[in-house]
């Protein structure tokens, strides 16, 4: 368009969506809307109504902007610096992987665990019991927030050997109100938990999305995960499973008896992790299930 006059709020939304599907972007629309809904400081569904209106000249300058970054393979996350997670909004910068909805049923899964236990208890006439989890590989704190507001009676302790990771992690707790039921701690993997914490002392649940990607795998990555997203967050590994692995061989002596292991891998690992856990005496009920693509996606397992 030659006029200033004529960039409508549809006007701009059709030219990206266009424009990003010449692309090759999975989800041109939805991304077009994100970003201008943001620059406006509305909603995407306000965008309808405001179909009409035509854009000033400074917010058209910062939407081009961000559209020329989009372009680049920036994801839009890092763009507008949040993402949705568990029906919650969380910042996101470089130093924290994008949280995605395999990972949200990471979170599901834990949830669910804890409900049925919570049945159970119930129905024993059992006092409600306070849930002791552990987040390790906590990132942006996703996992851990969405645990600590959605199960009650729970203190969570997430780990990740990132610093900057855990300042987004915090912030994001406080943004949620679950701040003081958190410790944020540095550490690689289970490495800064004891291992001869008394029983009760011990978790009763332990999450976790480890790095799983291997160095043949992350060469392949789409460059818009690969030049954007932090590698330390990525690999796993040479085979993507050495990571998983030690955290698995972790694990056992920092749970209860009985306690849960929910772990989130990729395809490629998956087996190789469960196989370890299977001939480990320490573990029971190991499992492997889907993800809602019907993909092999996590490692369930209990201590014996």
């Amino acid at each position: 368009m030659s006029q200033a006059e004529e960039w409508t709020i549809k006007s701009l939304l059709d030219w990206t969506v266009s424009f990003f599907a010449k692309k090759g972007f999975d989800s041109p629309r939805l991304d077009a809307e994100v970003l201008l809904a943001y620059v406006l400081k509305t909603t995407r569904v306000d965008l309808f109504v405001r179909y009409d209106e035509k854009a000033s000249d400074e917010a058209r300058a910062q939407y081009r902007e961000l559209v020329r970054r989009r372009s680049q393979g920036e994801p839009v996350a890092y763009l507008v610096g949040k993402k949705e997670f568990y029906s919650l909004d969380f910042a996101v910068d470089f130093n924290v992987l994008i949280p995605r909805p395999e990972t949200e049923q990471l979170a599901l899964e834990t949830i669910e665990y804890v409900k049925k236990v919570s049945k159970a208890d119930a129905e024993g006439a059992t006092a409600p019991r306070t849930w002791s989890i552990c987040d390790v590989g906590t990132g942006s704190g996703c996992v851990a927030v969405a645990l600590a507001k959605y199960v009650a009676n729970s203190r969570v302790l997430a780990i990740d050997i990132s610093a900057p990771a855990l300042e987004v992690a915090r912030k994001n707790a406080e943004k949620h109100g679950v701040a003081d039921r958190i410790e944020f701690r540095e550490g690689d993997l289970l490495d800064s938990v004891a291992l001869d914490l008394p029983e009760e002392e011990r978790f009763d649940i332990i999450a976790s999305n480890p790095p799983y990607v291997s160095e043949s795998e992350y060469a392949d990555l789409e460059p818009t995960v690969k030049n954007f997203e932090p590698k330390l967050a990525l690999i796993g590994g040479q085979t993507g499973a050495e990571l998983p692995v030690r955290l698995a061989r972790q694990a056992p002596d920092r749970l209860k008896s009985g306690g849960r292991f929910f772990m989130e891998l990729s395809p490629t690992t998956v087996n190789a992790v469960a196989d370890e856990m299977k001939n480990d005496e320490r573990w029971s009920d190991v499992e492997i299930r889907r993800d809602f693509a019907h993909i092999d996606r996590f490692v369930c397992a209990k201590r014996k």
